[in-house]
């Protein structure tokens, strides 16, 4: 998605006074030694795919690359000193690269029972209840990606790749860049309704608290409150068509 395009729908003074003031997180791009727009992550601190991915080896499994050669841990760190070491580089850049080929060519999983009622009635109240304030639901990819056939594409993520405040209620207190501690990137929505399929659970938000959508839409404070109360006012029947909608992306 082109930057120009996603700054478009930064609000940071809410001077619409809907109650939404979407910002954009300005990150450290290591691959240019710039600070870039933040796109990945969950409070949009990686700029990149490839630093995203990167960033994972290092983080999570330590495996370092050309991009972060260091192990992923500080001097206070004692008890890490003197550990097995792979050297420096534990991933050939090639192998790096197939990685991030693959991340950045998965496609997104097709949508079901779109036809449904209680889906077109459920897509309708999201629009209603605001929810598109933040999360997005279409966009149009710009011409600057190497794998040409994701040029130009009209997609639906349901995101504005964003950052909200949704209050004391979600905050982790721990700023990441321009990000504060109650500050959250909008996740996309697309492929909502298969977490239970594919990862065999039905965990949501930043450390997996929501046992379900429902309760996902439950934590929402900050910007979110408006939408959330909103729901919390829809009979049982409206509440299920919203759910309804939301399993079928």
């Amino acid at each position: 998605i082109d930057e120009n395009d996603i700054l478009s729908g930064a609000d940071e003074s809410d001077a619409d006074h809907d109650g939404v003031s979407g910002r954009p997180n300005y990150v450290w791009n290591t691959v240019l030694s710039v600070e870039s727009l933040g796109r990945f992550g969950w409070k949009a601190n990686q700029p990149s795919l490839l630093q995203q991915v990167a960033g994972a080896f290092q983080g999570d499994i330590s495996i370092k690359s050309y991009l972060f050669p260091d192990e992923n841990f500080t001097a206070n760190q004692t008890d890490c000193m003197g550990l097995p070491d792979g050297g420096s580089v534990e991933i050939s850049d090639d192998d790096l690269g197939k990685v991030v080929l693959y991340a950045s060519s998965l496609a997104v999983p097709a949508r079901r029972n779109v036809s449904d009622h209680s889906v077109i009635k459920g897509q309708e109240l999201f629009a209603t209840l605001k929810c598109i304030g933040c999360h997005t639901p279409t966009w149009q990819t710009g011409n600057a990606h190497t794998l040409a056939y994701l040029n130009g594409q009209t997609i639906h993520p349901y995101t504005d790749l964003l950052l909200h405040d949704m209050g004391p209620e979600m905050a982790d207190n721990r700023p990441d860049y321009q990000a504060t501690g109650s500050e959250w990137r909008t996740q996309p929505l697309w492929g909502i309704g298969l977490i239970q399929t594919v990862n065999g659970h039905s965990y949501f938000l930043h450390d997996g608290r929501a046992r379900s959508i429902e309760e996902a839409i439950l934590w929402h404070g900050g910007e979110g409150t408006s939408s959330r109360n909103a729901y919390k006012a829809l009979s049982a029947e409206d509440r299920q068509y919203l759910l309804d909608f939301l399993n079928s992306l």
